[in-house]
């Protein structure tokens, strides 16, 4: 026999009924009926329950071992009574009777019971010993569905032709995006290598090379403040490129992934591919995001043209300098809602930065009422009806602001607010979309001046022409995200391989061409070496297995995720070293009161200057006068 285990604690049924097995696992609960003992005994397959009769005469041990104690039992299988049987386990149709047991690991008292639920535990005692968190029955199925979330993508990708291949963790400091992570190069004293924000000029420069298709479950590490759904430090991607490829080609790939994996992981309903495409103004215009949450079936419509010409003289005023009317309507609420709510939207809406919320209700009757209704004419009212699509029974609800994106945004946070608390938003759906077309440019609200939107290595819609010819608040990128019920999977972009594309489109956003050179020379030099057009997308896998497992925050589907203040608790990461390893690096930390230096090479004259000072006092006292002639 084994010498710990013939099964596992999930494998046992009616057909070994009579067997002699092993079984190993930990004790995940104790009950005594009568003065035999059951044992529910966990690995990481399942449970199977152990019978300990008080004649055995190891019976008498287990008044010395605690729950979670890691035992060995050799018994027999035997069949429960139909009134014993457990539906809910797998095994749950038999039973081992213990004829030996051996303790393989005591436990000492838990800090916290892995068996009630994680709220009951604080959070940072759960991280700080989270090899017993993971025991709990939920995050160990999280943390298992990950690795075969992570196991079909790379099965599809190979599939369709893809390779896998590695980039590398030590690289140079990115001068665009987020705070790197530095290491300090021994070798080279005062330079630091950075690890990777995301492999994006590597798998830019496989294409270069000829590879065609790439793929990687890529690490990314980015020096940034925690989200419910963002980890700091660092995060997996499903790194995707390819050469010789239209922004429609890589929706295809993406859409068939989605419809490979959705169906194997959950059992909500899910958007069927192709998935919808909005354009980026239209999503924030409507949505007052660029990441709408489809499940909300409530958006916001333009009503500026009509309240311009009508008799509400606070918008028309809007209106003409520049600003909208968004209209939304909530459809059913009138004379189901009480007066209260729509003033603690109204309370709501002034939070978010908005002189008020302004409604007009139609009831069933089709009566009209509130704040704005005795500003318009009859005629008014009724073409306001048919162009907000308003039936008897709704409410319209207007936001008015003299800028366009401030009223997106105050928009977004209402339409929200409003699935809140009229719970409209489906738990068993997913709402899978694309949003396209970003601007390629933006003006900057202090200086007036065009900066580039989002991603400055997008290829311009348009190209060289367009650039050219047209409004540059007008160009759009080859730039998209997918977005599942208002979370942001991926960004991704057809990219900008023509240098003298890249040098106009930076020069419209204010920067020379020797700028543009020294910053990203080595991706140049790439460029002008023969580049095929290629583009990519790298879909987060964090935040997919938190949208799998209907997750709270991405920390439930990490192993040995950092808490909000980029801390590890278990590893008392991050810490101080030894002097010794300093040394070797030639780094110190910088006292706050000393001057701030930008470079090694500052600090090395700065040295040189004191050791210089030193050496001028000590001789201006070695020669008398020395110190007045300097």
């Amino acid at each position: 026999m084994h010498e710990f285990r013939t099964h596992t604690c999930g494998a046992l049924r009616k057909s070994d009924v009579g067997s002699t097995v092993r079984l190993s696992g930990w004790i995940n609960s104790v009950r005594d009926h009568g003065g035999v003992i059951f044992i529910d005994l966990r690995d990481h397959y399942g449970k199977t329950q152990i019978v300990v009769d008080p004649k055995m005469d190891f019976y008498q041990e287990l008044d010395r071992w605690r729950v979670e104690t890691v035992v060995c039992f050799t018994g027999e299988v035997v069949a429960r009574t139909p009134e014993t049987v457990n539906p809910k386990l797998e095994t749950g149709d038999i039973e081992v009777v213990a004829k030996e047991m051996t303790v393989l690991g005591e436990a000492e008292v838990l800090p916290f019971q892995i068996t009630k639920k994680e709220e009951d535990s604080p959070e940072a005692l759960r991280l700080e010993y989270r090899f017993l968190d993971l025991r709990r029955e939920e995050l160990h199925r999280n943390i298992v569905m990950r690795s075969e979330l992570i196991y079909a993508m790379r099965q599809f990708m190979f599939s369709r032709g893809f390779h896998e291949y590695q980039t590398p963790i030590l690289t140079s400091s990115s001068p665009e995006g987020a705070r790197d992570y530095l290491v300090p190069s021994r070798v080279h004293p005062g330079k630091f290598y950075a690890l990777p924000q995301a492999p994006q000029q590597f798998k830019q420069l496989l294409m270069v090379a000829g590879f065609d298709k790439y793929f990687q479950i890529a690490p990314c590490f980015r020096d940034e403040d925690a989200r419910a759904d963002r980890s700091p430090g660092e995060f997996y991607q499903l790194d995707v490129e390819m050469s010789f490829v239209t922004q429609d080609e890589i929706f295809s790939v993406i859409e068939d992934l989605f419809m490979d994996i959705l169906p194997r992981f959950t059992r909500k309903s899910f958007t069927k591919a192709p998935f919808p495409r909005i354009p980026y103004r239209e999503s924030m215009a409507k949505y007052g995001s660029d990441k709408p949450d489809l499940r909300n079936p409530l958006f916001m419509v333009n009503l500026s043209d009509f309240f311009a010409k009508a008799g509400f003289k606070a918008f028309a005023a809007a209106v003409e300098a520049g600003g909208v009317v968004r209209g939304i309507r909530v459809p059913g609420i009138v004379g189901v809602q009480p007066r209260t709510f729509y003033d603690k939207m109204e309370d709501f809406a002034k939070e978010c930065g908005s002189k008020g919320l302004g409604y007009i209700t139609w009831s069933k009757d089709g009566e009209l009422k509130g704040p704005i209704a005795k500003f318009l004419t009859p005629d008014g009212l009724e073409e306001l009806k048919k162009l907000a699509s308003v039936e008897n029974g709704d409410a319209l609800f207007f936001i008015c602001d003299a800028k366009p994106a401030k009223a997106n945004e105050i928009g977004g946070k209402v339409l929200a607010k409003f699935a809140e608390k009229l719970n409209l938003l489906d738990p068993n759906d997913f709402k899978l979309c694309w949003i396209v077309d970003f601007p390629m440019y933006e003006l900057d609200e202090e200086t007036g001046k065009v900066i580039f939107n989002h991603n400055p290595f997008s290829m311009p819609q348009g190209g060289m022409k367009a650039l050219l010819e047209k409004d540059p608040l007008e160009i759009l990128a080859y730039q998209y995200d997918i977005v599942c019920n208002g979370v942001e999977l991926s960004s991704g972009a057809i990219r900008n391989h023509r240098p003298d594309i890249m040098f106009k489109a930076f020069e419209i956003a204010g920067y020379d061409k020797s700028v543009v050179e020294e910053k990203f020379g080595g991706m140049l030099r790439a460029f002008k070496l023969g580049a095929p057009p290629h583009g990519g997308i790298a879909p987060g896998v964090d935040r997919l297995a938190m949208l799998l497992a209907n997750a709270p925050n991405i920390r439930e589907v990490i192993a040995f995720p950092f808490n909000q203040q980029a801390q590890d608790l278990m590893m008392n990461a991050p810490a101080e070293v030894e002097t010794k390893q300093l040394r070797e690096l030639k780094i110190a930390p910088i006292p706050p009161e000393l001057p701030f230096v930008e470079t090694y090479r500052e600090l090395q004259e700065r040295a040189a200057r004191i050791r210089a000072a030193e050496a001028a006092a000590q001789a201006a006292q070695a020669v008398p006068g020395a110190e007045k002639q300097n």
